[in-house]
């Protein structure tokens, strides 16, 4: 499985515009925290856009359904089945990789970035500042279904600051391409 071929298998199973830009922001912070760390930058891409394709068509098996899917139909890496499966606590799975961690790291904390940016006027993540997304934070009224505990896990399980955690996503976000570039990473 390789880039080009987990964002065909995305685009193919999600039709929501806004929930495939989710899955890219998801794959930026995988690859900005995979080159932070030396890691295989494809492997985190394609765990980042493949970590919620079967949401849409199947919510109450997500990401079981995704997962096996993927098990019998691609030569998806069982590290990033793995990973895909952890991100939701729900199913019990370990994070032991730092794959894993890294994405349910992000994973909700790309959704508050997001927010963050959709309620400003210009609506550019780019003019998001990280003190206005730290307020956004502690504010749980704000963007109230990202879950701001699993935010903390995440960033304590991949052993970082939350301050440290929210900068890197941020700036991952604000170096994506415009909103009429979703394919290019």
């Amino acid at each position: 499985m390789n880039r080009d071929q987990a964002y065909a298998l995305m685009v193919q199973h999600t039709p929501s515009a806004s929930l495939q830009r989710h899955m890219l922001n998801v794959e930026a912070a995988m690859r900005t925290y995979a080159r932070h760390w030396g890691e295989d930058e494809e492997l985190y891409a394609v765990t980042g856009l493949l970590h919620d394709f079967d949401y849409e068509a199947h919510p109450d098996e997500h990401p079981v359904w995704g997962v096996t899917y993927l098990r019998d139909h691609t030569d998806t890496p069982p590290e990033v089945l793995d990973a895909i499966l952890g991100h939701a606590a729900f199913t019990g799975t370990p994070r032991t990789t730092r794959l894993a961690q890294t994405l349910f790291a992000v994973d909700e904390l790309t959704g508050l970035v997001q927010a963050a940016a959709l309620i400003r006027p210009d609506k550019d993540v780019r003019q998001v500042e990280l003190p206005s997304l730290k307020k956004r934070f502690k504010n749980r009224a704000f963007a109230a279904g990202v879950n701001r505990d699993e935010v903390e896990q995440g960033a304590h399980e991949l052993g970082v600051s939350l301050d440290d955690h929210m900068a890197r996503v941020l700036a991952a976000l604000q170096a994506m391409p415009p909103v009429g570039t979703l394919s290019i990473p």
